[in-house]
């Protein structure tokens, strides 16, 4: 249906129509071209929100398990210590 339409307006104006065809085309797909990009940029904005606040949990919780870590390394060698006292006789027995 499209083809003869096409060939209709090409019988009808000829080069200047073949032109002026391909020219709204053109156009046509520039502007399809032209709102995909922009709902990429837009979603690529969107997305880069998301992905800062994720860093920034992903970040405190770094923070967290190495103050974790800490305390128990720390509450290790406490032990470490009772328990070393715990088995050493006393000096005067």
């Amino acid at each position: 249906m499209l083809e003869a339409e096409v060939a209709g307006v090409l019988a009808q104006f000829g080069v200047a129509g073949l032109i002026g065809w391909m020219w709204m085309t053109e156009r046509r797909a520039s502007a399809s071209r032209e709102r995909q990009i922009t709902e990429l940029h837009d979603r690529i904005l969107r997305e880069r929100g998301e992905l800062d606040v994720l860093v920034t949990v992903l970040k405190e919780n770094t923070r967290a398990m190495a103050a974790l870590e800490a305390g128990q390394r720390g509450l290790v060698a406490l032990l470490g210590r009772v328990f070393e006292t715990a088995r050493t006789p006393p000096a005067g027995a």
